[in-house]
């Protein structure tokens, strides 16, 4: 019997078993791999109040079944998709992308979290050359850090813990410090920061810290209040600033690319530039040509017992941001 994580209460994680139903055209089906927890997001869903909540971000799995309609993918293919933490995955295939040869499935999940700051990349006014601070050196933060460096950016990151920053400048971002204030140097001369800690401190910091017209882009979810700042505070900086304070929203991009149906032009200009899987399908390369070290920063986890492992999340007892589940 298959098996997958379920947040079945509050706070509460336990393994349950599931069966698969029968496969629709354009589905493809496979055994999992392996899955990657998204810390925060996965937390914060435990905070909420409907339950019960299937998790996961991302999956790596070899295909077993293929339906109808499908074109281009064989048995055996091992393949990448935003999937549950769950021993089998189900998918349409169109949102699917063939792992590259030569990456590993543990490497492959982290595109997931290298795609939330993509669409940022996608839509600064920054270019490349430009600086940009990265506030918050988690999981997302540090992603966020390697791809504006492989993207020609001149990269700092913030953030107040030794380890983590530690952990950036061995993967090779070599300007890193512990808060805003011992960055004096940088003062007006950012063009975007980038804030992954969903911290309203770092928010504000982050408006006094940008040029006139820089941008501050909020990528992490603020899940809750941890200062007294008021919004007077943040209006003040956004507007003596100049500041562009707008929301990194990871869907603000189309999920796929396509041509002009010129029977539908009228409705407006449709052919996306940029898209999510485009993101995802440039991130899988990056990984695959080695591009970012993340040796010794992956933490594998068996399924087995889904209470501790994010009991320890929860208690911050994992030093490695990236978690994956195994479920070979």
């Amino acid at each position: 019997m298959p098996q997958e994580i379920l947040i079945s209460a509050k706070q509460t994680f336990v393994l349950g078993n599931y069966e698969d139903g029968p496969l629709q055209p354009g589905q493809i089906r496979g055994r999992t791999l392996c899955t990657l927890i998204s810390q925060g997001t996965e937390l914060g869903w435990a905070n909420g109040d409907a339950f019960p909540i299937r998790p996961g971000y991302a999956a790596a799995f070899e295909v077993t079944e293929i339906s109808s309609g499908v074109d281009g993918v064989s048995v055996g293919d091992r393949r990448f998709a935003m999937g549950p933490h769950r021993s089998t995955q189900t998918h349409d295939v169109r949102y699917t992308l063939a792992l590259p040869n030569g990456l590993s499935p543990d490497r492959a999940v982290l595109a997931r979290l290298l795609g939330v700051s993509m669409t940022s990349l996608m839509t600064t006014k920054a270019r490349a050359g430009d600086r940009v601070v990265v506030s918050g050196a988690g999981p997302v933060g540090f992603l966020a850090a390697h791809l504006f460096r492989i993207g020609g950016y001149r990269v700092t990151v913030v953030d107040p813990d030794p380890v983590r920053r530690a952990q950036m400048v061995r993967s090779g971002i070599a300007d890193c410090r512990g808060s805003v204030g011992d960055v004096p140097d940088l003062v007006g001369k950012v063009s975007l920061a980038l804030d992954c800690s969903g911290h309203e401190g770092a928010i504000l910091d982050a408006c006094r810290l940008v040029q006139k017209r820089g941008e501050v882009v909020m990528v992490g979810v603020p899940w809750k209040r941890a200062t007294e700042i008021s919004a007077h505070e943040l209006m003040q900086a956004v507007f003596f600033n100049l500041v562009t304070l707008r929301s990194g929203w990871e869907w603000e991009v189309p999920l796929h690319g396509r041509d002009f149906v010129w029977e539908e032009l009228l409705e407006g200009y449709n052919n996306a530039p940029h898209s999510v899987f485009g993101g995802f399908s440039r991130a899988l390369d990056w990984l695959c040509e080695g591009l970012i070290d993340v040796d010794g920063l992956v933490r594998h986890a068996t399924p087995d017992d889904p209470a501790s492992l994010y009991g320890d999340i929860s208690r911050r007892k994992i030093e490695e941001p990236f978690i994956v589940i195994d479920w070979r």
